[in-house]
């Protein structure tokens, strides 16, 4: 499955925010087999704040581990973002 972070907006801020979209995909997430490969996509995002990030990603990285994979980024603000939830959280995100 791939989840296309667009669909929440160019600009993903807020702890908030974050927490009303995992609470808006999440049922999506249940139709997922227990093999299947949860992947996410920053293409279109133009700001990324860490604390949308970690009410999203970061429960998501807990449920998923190594089933849970992020689309590189060219993006700057997705990148920092990205690099401060893992020294932030101590977990390894499977970036590709």
């Amino acid at each position: 499955m791939i989840i296309k972070l667009i669909k929440f907006g160019q600009t993903l801020n807020s702890r908030q925010l974050g927490k009303e979209a995992l609470s808006a995909f999440l049922p999506s997430l249940s139709a997922t087999g227990k093999t299947e490969i949860i992947e996410v996509d920053f293409d279109g995002v133009n700001t990324f704040l860490p604390s949308w990030g970690d009410e999203f990603l970061t429960p998501l990285v807990k449920k998923y581990g190594e089933r849970f994979i992020i689309e590189q980024s060219d993006n700057p603000s997705v990148v920092a973002t990205l690099k401060l939830l893992e020294e932030v959280n101590g977990y390894k995100l499977n970036i590709i």
